[in-house]
């Protein structure tokens, strides 16, 4: 009974913070959506947080049903004229239309409106994130570690190069380096290859050749990782503080680097380059949310900026049923000057529906892996 208890606490105790943050994050993508498709004057039947049965809702003056579902694990916007959540065309009902229906529904609003909804999600998230990193900068500090050097592992091929505790890197093949996590970046993908790398010595600069030595790690979830290793230390973390007219700008540059890394990490999934044992699914993300709800809520609200702008950056990915899937089919109708027929559009949702079903399966598999069998 004691068991049984315990893992019930905790089970809540990550799955609570983790529903928190995906349905904050459900509700401004899906808002994005709502907002600008009502300013193009585009109906909206359905504002669900969640999926399946409702559990209680409301409608607006607009005559727009909002509600939150059983299942939350996503959220949608059904428009007039949508056959399903996923905002695929009801053929069907869109011929039977009058002039009425006809100017309040998605599918025969000018192409670039239909643009501007499907981009309104994704853009959402990352103003979103933005928002939250601007807010962090300026209240508490951003954290980076200073790029000084602080020891040095065993054997470390910084040691044999010469580096000396208090170094302080300046430079790494010409890129200015201003924090340790900056270091990191750079070198995990240059093992073997030579370096140079400039410090500040007591004031003296000095240039030193490296080479990062091929380090094999395993991380927490039990993911063996190959990367490049300088193998020094660094100092302890700092916070610069910024002010609010400058964390703008900090905080778009932190969403800009997230989406890089990001896709930085799936082109070397895809040309296997990289094991895809790292994608992770609903439950690695639960799991995450809990711990990282443990060190407190400005943990936790940063952990929220990062899945707000993966989650964007997802969205506009080109897989139909995906908003990027949208915008593929309407960049091929800019492009060709007619829709893509409903045959394409067909297959084109049955393979989208295809790669998420695969994608998903991939991703909860890696998380009970990881979670239940390490």
């Amino acid at each position: 009974m004691d068991f049984i208890l315990n893992f019930m606490a905790t089970l809540g105790w990550y799955v609570i913070p983790f529903l928190i943050v995906l349905s904050i994050l459900v509700f401004v993508h899906e808002l994005g959506h709502y907002l600008v498709a009502r300013y193009n004057g585009v109906g909206v039947d359905v504002f669900s947080i969640g999926f399946g049965p409702e559990i209680f809702g409301w409608y607006d003056k607009a005559g727009t049903r909002w509600k939150i579902s059983w299942l939350p694990l996503g959220g949608y916007v059904k428009m007039v004229g949508d056959a399903d959540a996923a905002s695929t065309p009801d053929l069907t009902s869109l011929k039977k239309m009058n002039e009425d229906q006809r100017s309040r529904s998605l599918f025969y609003k000018t192409v670039w409106q239909r643009i501007a909804v499907s981009i309104a999600g994704p853009m959402a998230n990352y103003l979103f994130a933005i928002l939250i990193f601007a807010i962090l900068y300026a209240a508490i500090g951003q954290r980076y570690t200073v790029p000084i050097v602080h020891g040095f592992q065993e054997g470390s091929a910084a040691q044999e190069a010469g580096f000396l505790p208090g170094d302080r890197i300046k430079s790494i093949n010409g890129d200015a380096i201003d924090s340790f996590e900056e270091i990191i970046l750079f070198v995990q993908d240059q093992a073997g290859k030579p370096l140079q790398v400039i410090l500040d010595r007591g004031g003296q600069l000095v240039t030193l050749s490296v080479v990062p030595k091929l380090s094999i790690t395993t991380d927490h979830f039990g993911h063996v990782h190959k990367i490049g290793k300088l193998g020094i230390q660094g100092t302890e973390a700092a916070y610069i503080q910024r002010s609010w007219l400058t964390s703008w700008w900090y905080a778009t540059k932190e969403v800009v680097s997230l989406s890089w890394q990001t896709l930085k990490a799936l082109g070397q999934i895809i040309i296997g380059a990289k094991s895809a044992d790292g994608l992770g699914g609903p439950l690695r993300i639960a799991q995450m949310s809990g711990e990282i709800a443990q060190s407190g809520l400005p943990a936790l609200v940063w952990f929220m900026a990062v899945l707000s702008v993966n989650l964007g950056l997802i969205n506009l990915f080109p897989v139909p049923m995906l908003d990027g899937g949208h915008l593929l089919f309407y960049v091929i109708e800019v492009i060709r000057g007619k829709p893509v027929s409903e045959k394409g559009q067909e297959w084109g949702f049955r393979i989208g529906f295809v790669l998420i079903v695969g994608l998903m399966l991939l991703a909860t598999w890696n998380d009970l892996m990881s979670i239940f069998f390490k």
